[in-house]
């Protein structure tokens, strides 16, 4: 079984904002709303991945360089 391509940063916000409204509108079953809710748990990692990704290049970019050091690509995952 094929696993599902990782959502982005954006679209995990975005389905994430979603959740939230499905969830506060009441109108789910308690089945429903577990499912949704584990969902959300489960974009929520995604998105808090993404971030510590993210600090860790801005870390790194902010550190001085050497004298003789050379500045480091940073591979993108897309």
């Amino acid at each position: 079984m094929a696993r599902k391509k990782q959502p982005s940063f954006e679209e995990a916000i975005a389905e994430l904002e979603t959740i939230v409204e499905q969830l506060e509108s009441g109108k789910l079953t308690l089945d429903q709303s577990l499912k949704t809710f584990e969902k959300g748990i489960a974009l929520t990692r995604v998105t808090q991945q993404a971030l510590e990704m993210a600090e860790q290049k801005v870390q790194k970019l902010s550190e001085p360089l050497s004298e003789d050091s050379e500045p480091e690509d940073f591979e993108h995952d897309e």
